[in-house]
């Protein structure tokens, strides 16, 4: 019995200098690098935290506008649909998002609005009450012209991601992005050229 503990305490005594030992070779090949924690935070950079951080501010408002004008009667069938559209890609997209930055060990909140003006196609205070007191066919209208700069901004901000992010998922769903608005961009300056 006692060689048999003694061999054993051995053994586990080779395993783990063996162990410490490739662990160091790891640290020093990788000095500062804490494999645990840092692991997930290294899969984004700082361009990816703040494509997902400013794109659900962007697409919450998407949805904001979708909703007021769904809200109403005598809106266009098409802007009807188009509004629906947006709101069912816009919604599982945030989530993603968020779930994104839950796993990149980032507050959400953090620094979603700095720098988040008309210019990124987000739309003033005073544009959300417009559309909200307009009717029927201005309602229509507005809701084309404010979508087609907020579609606008979200392209250039997707497009900025899909150059500068690292995340491989993040900058597929940037192309996404892209493609697809750019697509409802050019459908929403066709149907107002109709109204």
């Amino acid at each position: 019995m006692k060689f048999r503990t003694a061999a054993t305490a051995a053994l586990a005594l080779t395993l783990a200098l063996a162990g410490c030992s490739a662990g160091s070779d790891d640290e020093d090949s990788m000095p500062g690098v804490d494999h645990g924690s840092s692991e997930q935070a290294a899969d984004a950079n700082d361009a990816d935290v703040m494509f997902a951080s400013m794109m659900i501010v962007h697409h919450e408002q998407a949805i904001q506008m979708s909703d007021i004008v769904l809200a109403k009667d005598g809106v266009h069938p098409e802007v009807v649909e188009l509004a629906e559209a947006i709101k069912t890609a816009q919604g599982p997209e945030i989530e993603q998002l968020q779930g994104w930055l839950d796993d990149w060990g980032v507050d959400p909140d953090e620094g979603q609005m700095d720098g988040m003006d008309h210019g990124d196609g987000m739309m003033t205070e005073d544009d959300l009450a417009a559309l909200e007191v307009a009717d029927g066919a201005e309602a229509s209208r507005l809701f084309l012209e404010q979508m087609i700069v907020h579609h606008e901004g979200a392209v250039e901000m997707a497009q900025t991601q899909v150059d500068d992010g690292s995340n491989p998922d993040a900058v597929e769903l940037a192309q996404t992005i892209v493609d697809a608005q750019t697509a409802e961009i050019q459908e929403m300056q066709d149907l107002l050229a109709t109204l």
